[in-house]
């Protein structure tokens, strides 16, 4: 029997168990027993769902509280010293998530995409004084607990060259330091726990090194051939699996052939053909198990039997053995369509969430193994829903076609060039120096969550919905009033998601209910499904900005997600390409940003935190993405009046390599995530001759804690070592519905207060 795999499974639990579990330890509710407690329940029911089902190696180690690169930085003892450095036996919980989420005396690690993922990681601090030292409790300790319900699994580890290339120069560290010279020492920590997890039982061990899908110097190449010949050549160990994802391998696929580990797993779904070019040209992986991503782990649709068994077969010719696989860890997908009633009947068929790639990959070991007589039944059903998907009529929108057709360049330009648009917007606007605005979203109380809910039941009628959510439009537009804001917004009271809200009012979007995915620690989104054109039917928020608007004199921005968000944090349609689907996004919502305009909404903003995150791994396909990703924003936003200020926002990502192409969107203020980071695109800025305004958040809300007065006043002065004064905004880092208000409040009474210090010492 062909083996089966999975390289890991969703986390959280099928009604977010772990994020009540955690937040309830948060919030000092539940002990650390009882968290503890809701975590084995979870691996547990992982294990026993991937046994039952017929896959024969199961992962473990794949869970995690948090963040799997912060388990690596607590495994590896790579704790700052501003949390105690964690101390001779480790990171404790406490510990743990303070590194994600800070204490009042330190600031938590930075946190970023993980590739071109929505899933976000913390970043480690590397520098000379990193003295790495083998924590072993996690991997272990699982390995032991299943062992306990009589299953043999594979622990999954970050691998050591993707963490020092995932982590950053710590505070302190000289100019220039190199993160791989601290390879040799981290390699003495991973082989004592290779060797300890042979001892334990451990059968194989998988380390992941995704790093390598993207392009990598020699230096890089290197250190991967040194550390899987130090870790390939240790005499007490498992057997090894490197994998890697989301794209091809590239100049690392021959490295890792070349090395004594015992296998490779290799993602055919994105990078595939190269994969396969790469695996032939290398002469294959004699004496080695290739364990190959045929099912997509990364979207919802169902797979293509009948080709993924003609690729095996060609892969088997290859490798000394073939291990069926999805392309990835399962956790960036759903749990279970079954969970979903209310999926409209004729899409149900065409999807598969995280249970069904787990049927698809065990019917793919089998057809392998027995031939495809022995699947014809699973074949010839798959083959029919893949003919009713392509002949739908739920896919094709004639209208949608013909008025993209009809779109040219001259839709995707502004009417004057930036500096016009300026005096304009200032003469309609006349802000100050150093405006202050927030990113759009106010806290989400759980009122508000129960009145949604009441209304999504029928429970209320929609008159009686609309007062609640003008109550507190109103009582938002007060709080800022009286905070001195000088740019406000609704709060979006009455949206669930900046994706999902939208997704639920455009044709060719689905949406579900529990289709829940971790974006970082306990934010989890429901990405929609993207399944047929798209267009907008009617207006989805001018009515909230035009009452909004009407509570005060000052100006309120009305609130859009981009058109490259919204297909990136959306599960997108495979049966086109991805720009094309993208400029039917924008079309829809130019149509809203035009009735906001005409509705008298003077700032609007159509957020894009997806646009570097959604940047090809590779450079090769870089610029072709970033073309249409700038037309497409553009095309949305193009259609307004030089006075009608733009502007966007971006998030926890690195933008320094993409300047160029954010001045391109021609928005004329864009604001980013700086606190967290510590303002480390402001050298960036410095040589990239950016000419627009910018807002460089100085409030990082995904930290329960509440800046000083003090911090934030620094962080301005030193954009304005780089910025002149007329070009920057004082804002959060995102928005502010995860929060409470009684620190939003005292958070953003100190922004604005830094924000008129400042501005005291400035001219135009």
């Amino acid at each position: 029997m062909t083996a089966s795999t999975v390289h890991g499974y969703p986390r959280i639990g099928g009604r977010r168990e772990l994020k009540a579990a955690t937040e309830a330890y948060w919030a000092g509710r539940t002990p650390t027993e009882e968290l503890e407690a809701t975590g084995r329940e979870l691996r547990r029911d992982a294990w026993e769902f991937l046994r039952d089902a017929g896959i024969e190696e199961i992962p473990s180690n794949h869970f995690s509280f948090y963040d799997q690169v912060l388990d690596t930085i607590a495994m590896v003892g790579a704790v700052p010293e501003r949390f105690g450095g964690g101390g001779a036996d480790g990171a404790d919980l406490g510990t743990y998530f303070a590194m994600a989420r800070g204490r009042a005396d330190a600031p938590p690690l930075e946190m970023t995409k993980w590739f071109d993922t929505n899933y976000h990681y913390l970043v480690p601090e590397l520098g000379p004084g990193s003295g790495f030292r083998s924590r072993q409790r996690k991997p272990l300790a699982e390995l032991a607990e299943a062992a306990e319900l009589g299953i043999a699994t594979r622990p999954v580890l970050v691998g050591p060259v993707t963490f020092l290339l995932l982590g950053k120069a710590a505070a302190g560290a000289p100019a220039g330091f190199d993160r791989l010279s601290l390879l040799d020492d981290l390699l003495e920590v991973y082989a004592e726990l290779l060797e300890a997890l042979a001892a334990a039982g451990a059968g194989w061990v998988q380390l992941d090194e995704p790093a390598f899908a993207q392009d990598r110097t020699p230096a890089e190449l290197d250190a991967l051939a040194r550390a899987y010949d130090r870790l390939g050549r240790l005499p007490r160990r498992p057997r090894l699996l490197v994998s890697s994802y989301f794209d091809h391998l590239g100049d690392a696929l021959g490295v890792l052939a070349s090395s004594p580990v015992d296998g490779l797993g290799l993602d055919f779904t994105r990078g595939g053909a190269r994969n396969l070019e790469l695996l032939a040209q290398a002469g294959g992986l004699p004496g080695k198990r290739l364990v190959a991503g045929v099912v997509d782990g990364r979207n919802v649709w169902v797979n293509d039997l009948e080709r993924s068994l003609a690729l095996l077969g060609t892969l088997r010719g290859l490798a000394d053995e073939v291990v069926v696989a999805p392309s990835c860890s399962l956790q960036h997908v759903p749990i279970d369509v079954d969970a979903e009633p209310a999926l409209d009947p004729a899409l149900r068929p065409w999807l598969a969430f995280a249970r069904q790639k787990v049927a698809e990959v065990v019917t793919l070991a089998r057809g392998l193994t027995d031939g495809t007589e022995a699947v014809a039944g699973e074949l010839a059903e798959r083959r029919r829903v893949l003919d009713g998907r392509r002949a739908s009529r739920l896919v094709v929108d004639p209208a949608v076609r013909e008025r993209l057709a009809r779109t040219d360049q001259d839709h995707a330009r502004r009417a004057s060039p930036y500096s016009v648009r300026a005096k304009a917007q200032q003469a309609r606007l006349g802000l100050p120096l150093l405006p202050t605005t927030t990113i759009g979203s106010f806290p989400q109380t759980p009122d508000l969550r129960k009145v949604r809910a009441a209304a999504r039941r029928g429970e209320i009628d929609q008159d009686a919905y609309t007062a609640r959510m003008e109550a507190e439009i109103a009582e938002v537009i007060r709080l800022q009033e009286e905070l001195g804001l000088d740019v406000l917004v609704h709060g979006e009271p009455e949206r669930n998601d900046m994706v999902q809200y939208f997704g639920e009012q455009l044709d060719g979007y689905a949406v579900t209910e529990y289709g829940w995915v971790q974006s970082y620690g306990t934010r989890y989104v429901r990405p929609p499904i993207i399944f047929g054109d798209v267009r907008r039917p009617r207006p989805m928020t001018v009515a909230w900005s035009r009452y909004a608007q009407s509570s005060t004199t000052r100006p309120v921005k009305g609130m859009l997600t981009g058109p490259v968000t919204m297909v990136k944090w959306s599960f997108p349609r495979d049966d086109q390409p991805l720009a094309e689907t993208t400029r039917q996004v924008a079309l829809a919502l130019r149509d809203e940003v035009a009735d906001l305009e005409a509705a008298g909404v003077g700032i609007i903003q159509v957020d894009e935190p997806a646009i570097r995150e959604g940047m090809p791994l590779r450079r090769e396909h870089r610029a072709a993405y970033l073309e249409w990703a700038v037309e497409a924003f553009r095309l949305a936003t193009g259609v307004v009046r030089d006075e009608t200020q733009i502007h966007t926002h971006m998030c926890y990502s690195e933008f320094g390599d993409i300047l160029p192409a954010i001045g391109a969107l021609d928005a004329d203020v864009t604001s980013v995530e700086a606190a967290r980071s510590g303002m480390s695109l402001v050298a960036d800025l410095q040589g990239a001759g950016y000419e627009q305004e910018i807002g460089l958040g100085v409030y990082d809300i995904h930290s329960p804690q509440v800046p000083p007065v003090a911090a934030m006043e620094a962080l301005l002065r030193q954009a304005l070592t780089v910025l002149e004064p007329t070009q920057l905004w004082v804002n959060p880092d995102c928005g502010l519905k995860t929060r409470g208000y009684d620190e939003v409040k005292a958070a953003l009474h100190n922004l604005v207060t830094a924000a008129r210090t400042v501005r005291e010492g400035v001219s135009r």
